[in-house]
């Protein structure tokens, strides 16, 4: 009688949200900056991310299947979202092989060794791209110039990002146009601000996340690299190329509103926000890498636990 299941009286209200409809949507909301990723960098695009796709679906049906000895659930679109994440972080020319290894890193550590969609702490797109960062730098580093199609992928004339450019105090920067529509260097899914936002506004209206996450990111940023801007305009960027170069857009409305990784109470995603924000702020401006979404983003996974203990949303009726 201890574990008999109390139903409260009717009436009920179903959401009509599920796994497979949320995570369709956010593919959905992915297909305008995966259009500009393929005409910008052409079918390196293409190869990185059906490679990067197939390879998470295939692991994390192995995984369950012969591993865990369930049924596997890869028509849910969480593995198929994992590899397309996964490629928007990859520049458009890596090798196979390696993208392989980033879905393995991506599926077997950052989100099957955890149990599964739903219990992973981290993004599983992030820890396989951190991971292929820190095993093969230079390759994750090297960055095909847009519109460059030779007549092998791994063979694309490569070129500086904006953000490693701000951060070596070399070359002019590309003009506002070029940030918005994607003319520049950079991983494939992370050029092409006016996709990226197109998306995050097809997400919105259909609720599938809500405005917290991306805009305390989006704004914290701003201010923070306001305010150096203000200080020293010679050597720090004004906000708006740091909103609209790198993986900002990209992280801040796709990765880091991840339904697993990110707090439960809109507080918390508040305070969730700020935090990507101002770590990736002092990395960019202060760190060794030219970029520190990734870094920001995770850092902020493994303390969502924590933020969900502190900040909880009042009880109905509760003061």
């Amino acid at each position: 009688m201890e574990n008999k299941f109390i139903v409260s009286p009717s009436p009920h209200i179903h959401g009509g949200d599920s796994i497979s409809k949320n995570m369709y949507g956010v593919l959905i909301a992915l297909i305008p900056a995966f259009l500009v990723s393929l005409y910008f960098f052409g079918v390196g695009a293409l190869v990185v991310t059906l490679t990067s796709v197939i390879a998470c679906v295939l692991f994390e049906y192995l995984i369950q299947k012969f591993l865990y000895k369930k049924q596997p659930t890869i028509g849910d679109g969480s593995a198929i979202l994992t590899g397309l994440l996964l490629a928007f972080n990859l520049p458009s020319n890596l090798p196979v092989w390696i993208i392989v290894i980033g879905a393995l890193a991506a599926i077997g550590i950052g989100k099957m060794s955890f149990g599964g969609l739903g219990n992973n702490i981290f993004n599983p797109a992030l820890v396989g791209r951190v991971f292929l960062l820190i095993s093969f730098p230079a390759q994750m580093t090297t960055w095909p110039v847009p519109g460059n199609f030779p007549l092998t992928y791994t063979d694309a004339e490569t070129g500086a990002t904006v953000l490693s450019g701000l951060k070596q105090h070399a070359g002019d920067l590309p003009s506002y146009a070029d940030l918005l529509i994607g003319n520049m260097g950079g991983s494939i899914g992370e050029v092409g601000a006016i996709a990226l936002l197109l998306g995050l506004v097809f997400m919105l209206v259909r609720k599938i996340i809500t405005w917290h996450i991306p805009v305390s990111i989006i704004g914290t940023v701003a201010i923070f690299t306001g305010i150096m801007y203000l200080i020293d305009p010679v050597t720090y960027a004004n906000p708006l190329i740091h909103i609209l170069s790198g993986g900002l857009l990209l992280g801040a409305i796709f990765m880091a509103t991840d339904y697993v990784s990110s707090p439960m109470s809109t507080n918390g995603m508040l305070i969730y926000g700020v935090g990507i924000g101002v770590i990736t702020t002092v990395i960019r401006l202060f760190g060794a890498y030219p970029e520190g979404m990734s870094f920001a983003i995770l850092i902020m996974n493994a303390l969502t636990p924590l933020i969900n203990t502190y900040v909880k949303p009042k009880h109905f009726g509760g003061k």
